[in-house]
């Protein structure tokens, strides 16, 4: 039964708490939203109307809500705007960003959509045609992030009969036999093709999913960590990896602009970006290669006005005593300092527009932003940086440097320390 498939997922997760379904009034959806329903689990229905179809589109937001209504359930909607593009891959962009933000609105670390089985064989094949190499093959993920796709072991005939059953009467998109659209298309004109084949051709191609998915698993066991070390075919596959990882569509010649980008750059002291999608870049420098993702500023800031350990998003700062003055003093790159001050008060936060700092040894002040160039910090870690402040002066910029304003000129007084949580214990 469906309704047992959908219990053993969430226990295999461990899933707890709210759960968002991403409920567009279709058959798959509005399945699983019932399944999840009538277990009793606590959900929101969260509908995301495109506005592309006009009446049609907001008729069927209409059905949602009254859906929900009707076996009270908590419903959450929004309209897009008439200016984002109509394509296949911006829906999917908007529809992602809107689920994000329902997650973050109602406190939810679990997002399940309606992918099924039928859904993952026309993927597989749909990247066999565009040739997206055996990651690809993988077809569409059970889990990735706060993602979860408790359907993809039931086919969509399943689907239907537990509809007709529950008396539900789901949206039925027109556009859905739109064969313009390219995975419409398939739908509807290759796989009854394929069919005259293999009867079983969705069969066999979630097996070549499965496959692929235990291959990939063995390969990536194999590879070096650092991408700068590996081999050329090695590198291949790692960006194919970070690709598929972010769902980013991707061909031969973007994995040769990338492998390119990386040979030219992997000596740059301070990184250069090449654009990966929309909010979405590769860093290489040769220290690292790293995804980053565009950011607000953080606005996290706590008062330090007396020894003890403070906890600062992911990290405790500490400020203490100290009688000992070390035989070597720590560098500017550890999360570690000592300093000389009479009164202990501070800000712990992440930089602002503003801020300056006296280096140790310039004989003056210098704006934040400066200094953190001449230290060959990367723009995209800028924001990261813990600072403790007096006021707008920056005393110490974590892993840094630090002012000279507080520099040991006689005997240090405190040592100030950040540790990151890891599990029970600090790294």
């Amino acid at each position: 039964m469906i309704t047992n498939k959908v219990e053993d997922f969430i226990k295999k997760y461990n899933l707890t708490g709210t759960f968002i379904v991403a409920f567009s009034g279709g058959y798959d959806s509005m399945c699983l939203l019932d399944i999840l329903n009538k277990s009793g689990y606590n959900i929101v229905a969260a509908h995301l109307n495109h506005n592309w179809r006009g009446k049609e589109s907001f008729d069927e937001a209409e059905n949602c809500l009254e859906f929900t209504k009707q076996n009270n359930i908590q419903f959450y909607s929004e309209t897009l705007g008439s200016d984002i593009e109509k394509t296949e891959t911006a829906a999917r962009k908007a529809r992602y960003d809107f689920f994000k933000r329902c997650a973050k609105k109602f406190n939810s670390k679990v997002v399940f959509t309606a992918h099924n089985f039928d859904d993952n064989a026309e993927t597989v094949l749909y990247r066999i045609i565009k040739g997206t190499g055996t990651i690809g093959l993988q077809g569409i993920s059970e889990h990735r992030d706060i993602f979860y796709r408790p359907l993809l072991n039931v086919t969509r005939e399943e689907i239907e009969k537990y509809c007709q059953r529950n008396n539900l009467t789901p949206n039925v998109d027109s556009s859905n036999y739109n064969t313009n659209y390219k995975r419409n298309f398939i739908r509807h004109k290759i796989m009854p093709l394929l069919r005259e084949i293999n009867p079983k051709v969705k069969d066999a191609l979630n097996t070549l999913s499965a496959i692929s998915r235990d291959d990939n698993t063995l390969i990536d066991r194999y590879l070096p960590e650092n991408i700068l070390q590996a081999s050329d075919i090695e590198q291949k596959r790692i960006i194919y990896k970070i690709l598929n990882t972010y769902n980013i569509d991707y061909d031969k010649k973007k994995i040769d602009n990338i492998q390119k980008f990386l040979a030219e750059n992997k000596k740059a002291k301070s990184g250069k970006t090449i654009s990966l999608a929309e909010d979405l870049w590769l860093f290489v420098s040769s220290k690292k290669v790293e995804v980053i993702t565009k950011s607000e500023k953080n606005p996290e800031e706590i008062e330090i006005k007396d020894i003890g350990e403070y906890y600062f998003g992911e990290y405790i700062f500490s400020i203490a005593e100290t009688d000992d003055t070390p035989e070597i003093f720590p560098e500017d790159s550890e999360l570690k300092a000592y300093i000389e001050t009479d009164t202990i008060d501070f800000t712990l936060r992440y930089r602002k527009d503003g801020d300056k700092i006296f280096p140790l040894g310039a004989g003056g002040s210098q704006k934040l932003k400066k200094y953190l160039n001449e230290k060959k910090i990367p723009p995209h870690e800028k924001d990261k940086i813990i600072l403790l402040c007096n006021k707008d002066e920056v005393m110490w910029a974590g892993g840094i440097g630090l002012s000279d304003k507080i520099k040991v000129v006689n005997k240090p007084t405190h040592v100030i320390t950040l540790k990151k949580e890891v599990g029970y214990g600090y790294k």
